[in-house]
C-alpha cells in the first residue's frame, strides 16, 4: 500500500470510528414517580435512571449537593428492552444518595430505579422506619411491580433480567429480596449487649435501643408477607447492616441466585465481623470483596460538593489515604461486572 492509500485508509477509519462514538454517545435520562402502597399506607417515591440519546438543555443543570452526572429529565426512553436493577439506600439515606452507581449501571447498558424508604430517610425519619427493616423489601418489590405496569416503562424494561442492589440496610434489604429471612429476637438480643449497643448507636437516629421493645415494631414484623422476590435474579450488596440477626443456614437457605458482598475494611457502623462476613459465611457460593485501607461504611454514599463535606464530615469526608471517587469506580465496575454475568 502506498502513502496515499494509506492516509486515504486511516481518514476512512478515523471517520467510521467517529461516526460510531458519535452514534453510540448516549446521556442519562432520569424520571421520578411518585407512587403510593395503598396496602400499607406507604409513600414509595420511586427514581428511575437510563440511557437517552436526548441532549442536555439548561434546565437540566440543577444545583445538587453531590458530585454527579448531569441528566436529562424525562428524556427519551431507549428504543429496547434493557436489563433492570433496583438500588436500595442506606438507613438516613434516600433514593438519590447512591447515584454514583446508577450512573455507572446506565453507562453500561442497564436501566436504574431506587425508591425513598418512608420512616428511614434524611428528612423524614421515625423509630419504625429504623427499626422496620422488612417494610424496605416491600417497597421495593411495589416499585417492580409499579414500574412494569407503567405504560412507557413497561415496554422497555426486560423483566427476565432483573438485579438487586443495596447499602448498609439497603444491603439487608437486597439480601431479603434473594430470601434471607432474620431472627428478630436474635437481632434485639445482640443490640441489648454492650457491643451490640454501640452498633445500634448510629448517628443518623441516637437513641434507638430505647424504641426496641414497642409492640407496633414486633406487630409489624409477625404481620411481614416472605420477602423474597422471586422476579430477581443477581445480589450485590454493599457493607450489609443486621447481620447480627442471622446465626443458621436455615436463614439463607432460600438463596438460590448469585450473590456478591463488598464491605469496608475499616467500617465501623456495620463492621464486616458482624454483618457482612457472616452472610458471606452462611450464603453458599456467595462471592466477597474487601475494599483495603482506611476505609469507612459511608464511603459508599455519593461524593459532596466542599460546603456539604464541611457541614457533615462524618458522612463524606474521608480519611486523607482514600479516594472516595476510586472507590466508587472499582466498586461500581464490580457491580456492572457482575450484573452483565449474570444477567444474560
Amino acid at each position: 500500500m502506498n502513502r496515499s492509500n494509506l492516509i486515504a485508509a486511516i481518514v476512512t477509519f478515523l471517520s467510521l470510528f467517529s461516526f460510531e462514538q458519535k452514534a453510540s454517545a448516549q446521556n442519562i435520562g432520569e424520571r421520578t414517580f411518585h407512587y403510593k402502597d395503598e396496602k400499607r399506607n406507604r409513600p414509595v417515591v420511586t427514581e428511575v435512571w437510563y440511557p437517552t440519546t436526548d441532549t442536555l438543555t439548561q434546565k437540566d443543570n440543577g444545583f445538587s449537593p453531590f458530585i454527579k452526572i448531569t441528566t436529562v429529565h424525562n428524556g427519551k426512553l431507549p428504543d429496547s428492552k434493557l436489563p433492570l436493577v433496583f438500588i436500595s439506600h442506606g438507613a438516613g439515606g434516600n433514593r438519590l444518595t447512591l447515584e454514583w452507581l446508577a450512573d455507572k449501571l446506565v453507562q453500561n447498558g442497564f436501566i436504574v430505579a431506587a425508591v425513598d424508604h418512608y420512616g428511614n430517610t434524611f428528612d423524614h425519619s421515625t423509630p419504625e422506619g429504623f427499626l422496620e427493616p422488612w417494610e424496605r423489601p416491600q417497597d421495593i418489590s411495589f416499585a417492580l411491580t409499579s414500574l412494569l405496569k407503567d405504560a412507557e416503562f413497561g415496554k422497555v424494561i426486560d423483566e427476565k433480567r432483573l438485579g438487586m442492589s443495596g447499602f448498609s440496610i439497603g444491603g439487608y434489604t437486597t439480601l431479603a429480596l434473594a430470601g434471607a429471612e432474620i431472627n428478630v429476637d436474635v437481632l434485639k438480643a445482640y443490640y441489648k449487649s454492650p457491643k451490640g449497643n454501640r452498633e445500634i448507636n448510629i448517628p443518623e437516629f441516637p437513641g434507638l435501643l430505647n424504641y426496641i421493645d414497642k409492640p407496633e415494631i414486633r406487630q409489624s414484623f409477625d404481620n411481614a408477607p416472605p420477602l423474597k422476590d422471586l422476579r430477581f435474579k443477581a445480589f450485590f450488596a454493599m457493607s450489609p447492616a443486621s447481620g447480627q440477626g442471622f446465626v443458621n443456614r436455615d436463614q439463607v437457605k432460600k438463596i438460590t441466585d448469585p450473590v456478591y458482598i463488598v464491605t469496608a475494611q475499616a467500617d465501623s457502623i456495620a463492621p464486616a465481623a458482624t454483618n457482612a462476613f457472616v452472610y458471606h459465611q452462611l450464603i453458599a457460593k456467595s462471592k466477597y470483596y474487601v475494599v483495603k485501607g482506611k476505609v469507612g461504611h459511608y464511603v459508599f454514599l455519593n461524593e459532596a460538593v466542599d460546603q456539604l463535606k464541611k457541614e457533615e464530615p462524618k458522612f463524606f469526608d474521608d480519611d486523607p489515604s482514600v479516594s472516595r471517587r476510586q472507590v466508587h469506580e472499582e466498586v461500581s465496575q464490580m457491580a456492572a461486572d457482575f450484573f452483565k454475568a449474570n444477567l444474560k
